[in-house]
């Protein structure tokens, strides 16, 4: 029952756009919450996103490991409608575009020949918790916050050194450094281990190194020291 209760509670509110108090406790673990996300947000896969991903946050949540969620086909933007989102935040991150597949338990020398390449991102976030305050088992069976994706298409063969920079209409709204992003190889090798393992041509979305921050209407852009995403951001 209790599981049932956070399905449809994330359900409805998804169906109506409408945000709800989060940090409940439903009685639900995080395994069913897993369940409740794979439920509520089946396939056809395209890849994941992986969230929580600095220990500070991971602290805070009470976790000992970062969490994932699931990315479908039609989560791929080439604009962001604000309208369509519940109460949409940015994030820069970088991706990672798989050539092979990844089994569970896989060498780390494995994933790296898995891997075809890194691209800049964007997580368009969304959530249906009210000022984005949840529990672990809400965020989860939320898919992990996952609203939209911009991927950009320049490929690199490696993470760009750095920092990832999000401008809003020409100002700075955040940044972090790419090393904050952690090891990739490990990234993937845990998340394959989390689910059975990864597909070629799917896309991982490696998390963010800086604070999300609320969209706005206008010109979003994402700058590494090895290139930039340009999109637009529309009010509707």
């Amino acid at each position: 029952m209790a599981k049932e209760a956070l399905l449809q509670a994330v359900r409805e509110a998804r169906a109506k756009g409408r945000a709800l108090p989060g940090e409940r406790d439903w009685g639900v673990g995080l395994e069913e919450a897993y369940r409740i996300q794979e439920a509520l947000f089946p396939g056809p896969l395209k890849g994941y996103k992986l969230g929580l991903i600095s220990e500070a946050k991971r602290r805070q949540m009470g976790l000992p490991a970062p969490v994932y969620g699931r990315v479908h086909p039609g989560m791929f933007l080439e604009e962001v409608r604000l309208g369509s989102f519940i109460q949409p935040r940015l994030e820069p991150e970088l991706a990672v575009v798989l050539k092979e597949d990844i089994s569970p338990g896989a060498a780390p020398g494995e994933v790296m020949r898995a891997i075809g390449g890194f691209y800049l991102a964007v997580d368009v976030l969304d959530s249906v918790w009210e000022g984005y305050r949840f529990t672990a088992e809400e965020v989860v069976a939320d898919n992990t916050s996952g609203g939209g994706f911009l991927l950009g298409f320049r490929r690199f063969s490696a993470p760009p050194e750095g920092y990832l920079r999000l401008y809003l209409n020409g100002r700075l709204a955040t940044e972090g450094p790419v090393a904050a992003l952690g090891d990739p190889v490990g990234r993937l090798l845990w998340l394959a281990n989390q689910v059975g393992g990864l597909k070629a041509f799917q896309v991982v979305f490696l998390g963010s190194p800086a604070p999300a921050v609320p969209a706005e209407a206008g010109v979003l852009e994402v700058w590494s020291e090895a290139g930039v995403l340009v999109a637009p951001l529309l009010e509707v």
